[in-house]
């Protein structure tokens, strides 16, 4: 029964960790703009350096 007594406590201080943390990030703007990661990873960029590599 005394662990539960520890355990219960930490629980809810996590959980108001995690809420506290999530509240954080849309403040901050990091769930702004979803679609533009996405799109992000389809497009070729025009790097040099990359292309240098690829070419070889």
């Amino acid at each position: 029964m005394t662990t539960l007594a520890y355990l219960i406590p930490v629980a809810l201080f996590l959980g108001a960790l995690g809420l506290s943390g999530f509240l954080w990030a849309l403040r901050s703007g990091q769930y702004e703009d979803l679609d533009g990661a996405a799109e992000r990873i389809l497009t070729d960029s025009d790097d040099g350096a990359e292309n240098a590599t690829r070419s070889k």
